[in-house]
Parts: structure tokens; sequence; C-alpha cells
């Protein structure tokens, strides 16, 4: 795998969709069987992994994010964290992949702003979640799923104390920029990404095209505003698909894959490098986003 950050503010790149939505398709929808079929059944993720390859995605995601402590015990996982994240690395690792991103979700413990112990202690999960991959070749760590912009700081400053690895960062967003959580923008979390060393500010959004290009000029700005230079990246998630949907609507703008289309050329044009359809995506979503992004570069000046 080549370094990712060489290719930062150059070419776009497409990130492969979540493999927990295609498990779930296949009927895995339980989050403990999930982890199980990484460890014990890999060849069903594999073949997850090799619908998506042929897609064309320059950068692929590992399938599980549960790595806290906190999420391994509510798998029933507790002294298995490492055994999952070398399995978790392994299955993608062997279709080669330009780049690899450890995906890690939010811990899931309750956070307390103003008490110091609860803020170490949430922090402290994200810390050894990262250390479970230790000295394990990856390109970046994926902070995906944020709601919450403390949870966040706990995370970025998790990592940062065992790993200088590349972070991407990403929080939910709905299209007038409020975080998922109602608490927060996305412009206050792209601050404290380019504050606390994220190297990608990310954002995932059911808006459509034009919504989430005004998402991608705000984050663009508020990290303009705090001098800092990162790339950005957008996942458009894709809501529960219903074949009888002939259209896009508010709640499914993205109900077909080649609306990623248009939406892939209005995110260019306001200057994110890193396309990924998320929610629950197909490789059909991701093709078409690898097909408008082939041989595009980053918009420089926007």
């Amino acid at each position: 795998m080549a370094d990712i950050a060489l290719r930062f503010f150059k070419d776009m790149l497409v990130v492969s969709s979540p493999v927990a939505a295609a498990l779930a398709r296949q009927g895995v929808a339980d989050l403990r069987d999930q982890a199980l079929a990484v460890i014990l059944e890999p060849e069903t993720v594999e073949d997850i992994y090799r619908l998506e390859t042929v897609a064309g995605p320059q950068v692929l995601v590992t399938p599980l994010a549960d790595f806290a402590p906190a999420r391994l015990a509510a798998l029933g996982m507790e002294g298995r964290g490492t055994e999952l994240a070398q399995a978790s690395l392994a299955i993608p690792r062997a279709f080669k992949p330009q780049h690899l991103l450890v995906e890690i979700g939010p811990c899931g413990l309750p956070l307390d702003p103003s008490s110091k112990g609860s803020l170490v202690e949430n922090r402290d999960q994200y810390a050894r979640a990262a250390a479970l991959f230790g000295a394990e070749e990856f390109d970046a760590f994926f902070l995906n799923g944020f709601t919450v912009i403390d949870d966040l700081k706990c995370a970025l400053m998790g990592l940062r104390k065992v790993s200088d690895a590349p972070v991407f960062a990403s929080v939910d967003v709905s299209a007038d920029g409020s975080l998922a959580s109602g608490r927060g923008t996305l412009a206050e979390a792209a601050a404290v990404m380019a504050d606390l060393g994220a190297s990608v500010a990310g954002f995932a959004t059911l808006a459509d095209p034009i919504a989430a290009e005004r998402l991608a000029d705000g984050a663009r700005e508020a990290l303009a505003a705090q001098g800092a230079d990162l790339s950005l990246m957008a996942s458009l998630v894709v809501a529960e698909r219903d074949p009888r949907q002939q259209g896009p609507t508010a709640e499914n703008p993205y109900y077909a894959p080649d609306t990623m289309l248009a939406a892939a050329g209005a995110l260019r044009s306001a200057g994110v490098q890193f396309l990924r359809a998320a929610g629950d995506a197909t490789p059909a979503y991701t093709g078409v986003l690898a097909a408008a992004t082939a041989g595009q570069d980053v918009v420089a000046e926007v």
C-alpha cells in the first residue's frame, strides 16, 4: 500500500461502502454476528469486498468499527480485540488495495464534558482501540459516525496518544449543517478536526447534492478560518432502498446509483477529494462514483 498522505490535495479518490450494510442484506444484521463473521466466516466478508473491489474504489475500509473496549464488551468480545483487529485488516488486505483505512466508531460511553474523569475515560477508550493495531500496516485511521463534538475531541486526542498515523474524521450532519445529535455544527466540528490533528475533515449526510455541496463549502470556509489545510471527504448516505421509488425524495435523494453522478460533480466543485457512498449503498453506487471521478484532480481553487 502507498502512503495516502502523498495523495492529499491531488487526485480524487473513492472510498468503499460499508460492509455492515452488505452483511445486513444477507441477513447478518446483528453487530455481534457481524463481528463473529469477520473471525469465523471470513469468506462471507471476502465475497463482499470482492464485489466492491470490482467497482473500483481506491480506498478500502475495514469491515468493523467497534474496537473501543466499551464496544467490544457490548459485543461480548472482551479479550478478543487484537484477534478482531488482525482479522479486520487481513480480509481487505487480500485484495491488495491502493489504500486501507481502519475505521473506529464512537465508543458509546456516557460523556460529561464538565468531568475530567469522564473525558479521560472516553479519551482512553479511543487510545486503547488504536493501540490494537500496533505496528500493523494500514494508511490511516477513520473516525466515523460521530455526532457529538466532545466525543470527537476525545477520539482525536486518544488516537494521538498512541499513533501518529493520518486520521480521517467524519461527523453525521443534516442538510442545514447541524450535527445529527443537534449538539453542534459541521463548522464547529471541522475546527476541532483542524485543531486536534486530523488530516482529512469529513461529513456524512442524507442531504441532496446541492445541499451537500453547501455543506462542503461551509466546512472548507471553517477550515480556512482556522488557517488549516485539510483535505475534505463527503459520504453520501443511501437510505433504505425501495425498488418502487421512481425519483429522489428528501428522505432518500440517492435512491438509485446514477444519482451519485451529479453529486460527484457538485462535490468536486466544492473541493472535496474523498467520496463515499454510505448507508445502504451497493457496489453499483461505488462504481458510479469511481467512473465519475476517474482521472479527476481535486479542484485547487474554489
